[in-house]
This record gives structure tokens, C-alpha cells and sequence, in this order.
């Protein structure tokens, strides 16, 4: 992918090249920049973007690009897959195009139709179009957040950019937001559109933003919408089937090598059989030890990946997950921003860095849980339904009872069903929607006062870190229950986790990744798709596995679900250990101000015990001081900002 930055206020040449210099990692192919001085009406302006050359290599392909009369000028950051076919459309109309790449014709749409443009655009994007005589600049996200972008205000300049290191930059940083904290101990992430940064805001997904006269106008052009249609298994299963291959070809088109994660699940597995069809694929594998699995919950999914190996046309890659990450830890927080404290982000990274070595593409899974109900939660929701037959009071005491008693045991094969059994309880006595939102959090809101400082707690009084997902679930209340689960993590877990990690850890190694199962195509047919096909019985994903059945090994198909991660539990008690304790010991916890350091000890002690599955807590608050130690502690000023964090 690419990077890009921009301001609108200023037109120093000097601070948009300091600002697009932080996200060299994101285009080391080229750099470019172009600075707007005012007239009449018209505000300065400036825009800068960072290259990783996917389609068209040639210079016909640098940014910041400007169409014919040069009125309008993009930097941009994405694929348009369908950009053939606009291009043609344009060109019936009389455009005339220099180049063969996406970034022209998604100009030219733009010169076209305005905002009008997005609904028909099939793609991956970010993007920002000058318009150098309104004196308007529009901003623009894809439908489910895979770019991201960030924007803030500061003394009448609107500064945007891919990574918030770059607008920091330019303000000179940024402080911490408070609220922010308690969402972020919640979810691991902070929910679209805030951030921790005080003043920092994400572009939420399917949104597009116009800047005009020092306002910022923020619309909606795309939301989900489901409309199930009945048919019969069989012909869901090839409709779901001819869409996974039209969305890999569609998707595979560059001029530079491409390849594909393989983890033997269904999803990866999928792409990777399509990709075999018509070219010798290379795909990326990532093990781990059998010591560090006795601490997950997940089965080993090399087995799987080696059957794919023996039965498809593919060049396998295969790497034992080993990874100095005492010291990796703190540069992935710096990539990554915005703290998201989920390990697969470590895992994540190492095979982007790994697949680098061969390959500039990597097609990934990522999105096919979201779309077809492939998560724990959502079997545990159709569990937990079925208690509701009996008294709220009864399933309290049954909570309660049960709750004291279990614990995760020590490593081995039991502690993955004791740890899902235990998220079960968590939510057995809730409404059907609460019950859901615990097993999104890893706080109720009785527990999360507990961990935060009297200051903290006394500050937040009456902040609700569940306010976003609660008026998503508003929005589809009247429907299906799978289909207002499955929206909520569309709108929530997808774009502020999954996708934000993948997108800043492939860029960190300067890898583009696609994710062919969120195409606009899939996810509008998933719309579609009865709710009872996805989630058949106990069977989750039920109509993606039949749709491969015949393309796939059976046993890879039907195998258990494996989640992609990390060994987090196993490094909190052996490499990381270290650091942890120093890094949140009670002086360090108290000093800082924010979490109340005798709960802390004790989730750490329960976490060694086996009494308490915390790991994912504990990660959270180291992550959360080390990103502070990176963005907070110091405050580089403005003129030093490049020289240190790049240093860092």
C-alpha cells in the first residue's frame, strides 16, 4: 500500500516532508509532495504520499497526481479492483487517461461524480482530492475501514494522514484521552472514531469527509444491509462459492510478486486453492512451539497447512514463530499507533517480515469469521439463548457458583475448554445483548472501577466504554439476532482490531495485504445469506464449509476453529516476564497515574496461579505504558519529532 499525509491552513513545504517522511515504511518505492498557496477564498494546502508500487511501476504511477486541467490533486493509498472497468466506462464518456494505474481513474471518477463515486467503487482506500478552485478538500474511507485514516484541527489547520505519528509531526504531539483508556482496557482497541491521542479522530469507515470555509462535514455513503433470501443449501453454497473465486481473481491483479498466508483453515485455505488454479502460489505458514501451546487454547494449524502443501500447485514457506519480542514489543507499539493490544499483531508482523523476503502482495483471510459467524461468541450466544428459559435469578446463582469454583487449570489440553467455559459464565445471566457485549470486553462494567486509580474512576463516573456498539445494535434491532451480532462486529471489532493491526504491521514491513473475503462483492451477498446458513445448529461458518466441499480436504474443512494469535501466555511467563514486572510494578502503576496498582499485582499473581485467565489484561497494561513511553513521555517538539522517533 502507501502512506499519505496533508494539511489544509499551511503550505510549508518543509513540515509536509517531515510529515510524509514518518511513513517511509509504508512506500519505500517513492516519495512525493506538492505544496497549494492561497488565493483569493482559497486556503493553503498541502499533500504528501509515500509509494509501494503495486500496479503500473513506472513514474506515470507518483503521487500527489493531478487529472488534466490540474485542478484536482489525490494522494491516496489503496486498490481499486474494478478500476478497469470504470476506466472504461470514463473513456467511453471522452476521458483520456496517461498512465495504467487505479490512482488516475479513481481521479477522473472523482472529476466525474463527486462523492457520487464512492457506492461504485469496489476496493481498498484511503484518499484525499484537493480541489485547487472551491478550495475544498474531500476525504474518503473504503465501506469496512482496511485503510485507515486520521484527522485533527489545530489552530485553524485540518491535518490528515495514515499514521497519527505523522500529524503529531506537525502539532507537536498530543495528549492522552481519558475516556479512551477505560475503552481501551475494555476491548483491547478504542471504538471508531476516537482514539487515545486527546483530539485525534479516525475517518469511521463507509464515510467520507468534506473540509470547506474551517468546517468539517463528516457523511455516511455505505452501511450494511441485510435482506436474507431463502434457498436450499446446495445453492447458497455455490453462490458463496463462485463469489470467493471471483473475488481472489479479481483481487490477485499486480505487477509485483504476490503470495498468500496459509494457515490451514478454511478461510486462508480457501483463497489459496482459487490462487493454485492458475498459477504456483507462494503462501507464508507460522508455527508455534508445543511448550508455548500448552499455554493457548488454539491446536497447532501446521498439520493443516502441510496437507494444503501435498494437494494444491503452491511454493510452502514454513516458520516456528521465534521472536526476540522483549525488544520487538515496543517498535511494534510504535508502528502500530494507536495501541491495539492483540499478540497476533507480533505474529502478524513476523510473517509480513517473512513473506517480504519473496513477495510485495500477501492475500489473507481476514474477514471471513465477521461475515459467516466463525467466532466462539457467536456459538456462545446461541448457547447461552437457550438458558434464558430459566430465571434471571437462577442463572445469576449458577454464575456465581460456578464462577468461584473454575479456574484455567495448568498448561495443557484443559485449558482451552476452561477458559471458553469460563467466558460463558461471564454473560450467562445478561439480556441477550449484554450477554453479547461481555464477551466482546474482557471488563463488566462492575469489574473495570476495580483496575482503574481513584482518580481515573472518579473522572469517569457515568462513561459508558460500551456507547458505540449499544447504538449499533439500535440501528439493525429488528433484525435477525446472528445478523445484529454479526453488524455489530463489522462496525467494531473488524475495523478497529483485525483490520488496524493488519494494516499497520504489513506496512511496517512494507508488504501490501488483501483481504479477498471482505470484497464489496461478498459482503453485500453475505447480507443476503439466510442467518441460519451461517450459524447451522452448533456448526459456525456453515455455508462457507459447504460452499468448499469438493474443493478442500474434508478434514481441513470441518477442522476446529483456530484463532490467529500469539503465544501471550506463555511469553508473560517466561520472556516477557521481565519486563512486565518492571514495567507495572507498583511504583511504575502508581507514578503513572491511571490504574490502581494493588488490583494489577493481583491479576498478575492470579494469572500465575492459574486461578484467572489474564493474560490479555495484563497484556493490555504493558502495552498501554509502552505506548506512553513512546508517545507521550518527552513531547518532541515539532522540528525534532522526525529525527527521534525514527531514532526510537
Amino acid at each position: 500500500m502507501c502512506g499519505i499525509a496533508g494539511f489544509v491552513g499551511d503550505d510549508d513545504p518543509r513540515l509536509i516532508s517531515e510529515m510524509t517522511g514518518l511513513l517511509s515504511h509504508r512506500g519505500p518505492d517513492g516519495e512525493g509532495f506538492r505544496c497549494f498557496g492561497p488565493g483569493g477564498a482559497r486556503p493553503p494546502a498541502a499533500l504528501g504520499h509515500r509509494r509501494l508500487s503495486i500496479i503500473d511501476l513506472t513514474e506515470m504511477g507518483a503521487q500527489p497526481m493531478s487529472y488534466s486541467d490540474e485542478r484536482y490533486w489525490i494522494t491516496y493509498n489503496g486498490e481499486i479492483y474494478n478500476f478497469r472497468e470504470l476506466r472504461d466506462d470514463l473513456a467511453r464518456a471522452g476521458f483520456v487517461f496517461r498512465s495504467q494505474c487505479d490512482t488516475e481513474v479513481l481521479l477522473a471518477m472523482y472529476a466525474r461524480y463527486g462523492a457520487a463515486m464512492l457506492p461504485q467503487l469496489n476496493g481498498i482506500f484511503a484518499f484525499a482530492v484537493w480541489d485547487t478552485v472551491s478550495g475544498e478538500l474531500f476525504l474518503a474511507r473504503d465501506r469496512l475501514g482496511v485503510k485507515p485514516l486520521y484527522h485533527t484541527q489545530r489552530n485553524g489547520v485540518l491535518y490528515f494522514a495514515s499514521e497519527v505519528k505523522s500529524i503529531l509531526a506537525a502539532t507537536g504531539g498530543a495528549g492522552l484521552s481519558h475516556a479512551a483508556v477505560a475503552d481501551f482496557l475494555t476491548f483491547l482497541w478504542v471504538p471508531d472514531p476516537d482514539t487515545l491521542f486527546e483530539g485525534v479522530s479516525k475517518l469511521a469507515p463507509g464515510h467520507y469527509a468534506v473540509y470547506a470555509e474551517g468546517r468539517l462535514s463528516i457523511r455516511a455513503y455505505w452501511d450494511m444491509r441485510f435482506e436474507p433470501e431463502p434457498g436450499e443449501d446446495k445453492i447458497w453454497a455455490g453462490r458463496v462459492r463462485d463469489s470467493v473465486r471471483a473475488a481472489v481473481q479479481r483481487q490477485s491483479v499486480a505487477d509485483v510478486p504476490l503470495g498468500s498466508f496459509l494457515s490451514g483453515g478454511i478461510d486462508s485455505s480457501a483463497i489459496v486453492a482459487e490462487l493454485s488454479r492458475s498459477r504456483r502460489v507462494p503462501t507464508y505458514t507460522v508455527g508455534f512451539s508445543a511448550e508455548d501451546l500448552e499455554h493457548e487454547i488454539v491446536p497447532d494449524d501446521v498439520r493443516y497447512s502441510r496437507e494444503m502443501a501435498e494437494e494444491f500447485n503452491i511454493e510452502y514457506f514454513e516458520r516456528t514463530l521465534s521472536a526476540d519480542v522483549v525488544d520487538l514489543l515496543p517498535r511494534l507499539v510504535w508502528h502500530m499507533d494507536e495501541p491495539v493490544a492483540d499478540p497476533a499483531a507480533v505474529t502478524t508482523y513476523l510473517i509480513c517480515a517473512a513473506a517480504r523476503e519473496r513477495l510485495t502482495v500477501v492475500m489473507s483471510g481476514v474477514g471471513g469469521d465477521e461475515l459467516f459467524a466463525g467466532y466462539p461468541r457467536h456459538l456462545a450466544a446461541r448457547i447461552a439463548r437457550a438458558t434464558d428459559i430459566f430465571p434471571r435469578q437462577f442463572r445469576s446463582m449458577t454464575r456465581r457458583t460456578l464462577e468461584g469454583r473454575l479456574t484455567v487449570g495448568k498448561p495443557g489440553r484443559l485449558r482451552g475448554p476452561r477458559r471458553n467455559v469460563m467466558k460463558l459464565l461471564r454473560g450467562l445471566d445478561a439480556s441477550p445483548r449484554e450477554r453479547y457485549l461481555t464477551y466482546c470486553s474482557y471488563y463488566r462494567p462492575d469489574e473495570l472501577p476495580r483496575v482503574l486509580s481513584s482518580e481515573l474512576r472518579s473522572s469517569l463516573r457515568g462513561h459508558d466504554p460500551f456507547r458505540q456498539h449499544r447504538d449499533y445494535f439500535d440501528r439493525v434491532a429488528s433484525e435477525h439476532w446472528l445478523n445484529q451480532l454479526l453488524y455489530v462486529d463489522m462496525k467494531t471489532f473488524l475495523p478497529c482490531l483485525n483490520l488496524t493491526y493488519t494494516d499497520k504491521m504489513s506496512m511496517a514491513a512494507s508488504t501490501e495485504v488483501r483481504v479477498p473475503l471482505l470484497d464489496d462483492e461478498i459482503v453485500a451477498m453475505t447480507g443476503k445469506i439466510p442467518p441460519d446458513l451461517k450459524l447451522k445448529r452448533l456448526t459456525r461458518k456453515y455455508i462457507l464449509k459447504r460452499s468448499m466441499e469438493g474443493v478442500l480436504p474434508r478434514d481441513i474443512i470441518w477442522r476446529p476453529k483456530a484463532g490467529f494469535g500469539a503465544p501471550v501466555r506463555a511469553w508473560l511467563v517466561g520472556d516477557l516476564k521481565p519486563l512486565m514486572e518492571d514495567v507495572l510494578s507498583p511504583e511504575n502503576v502508581a507514578r503513572r497515574g491511571l490504574l490502581d496498582p494493588a488490583e494489577v499485582q493481583r491479576q498478575m499473581r492470579a494469572n500465575e496461579a492459574g486461578s484467572e485467565d489474564n493474560a490479555l489484561r495484563l497484556w493490555a497494561m504493558l502495552t498501554l505504558e509502552l505506548w506512553q513511553q513512546a508517545f507521550l513521555d518527552g513531547r518532541p517538539s515539532r522540528s525534532s519529532t522526525a529525527t527521534a522517533w525514527r531514532q526510537s
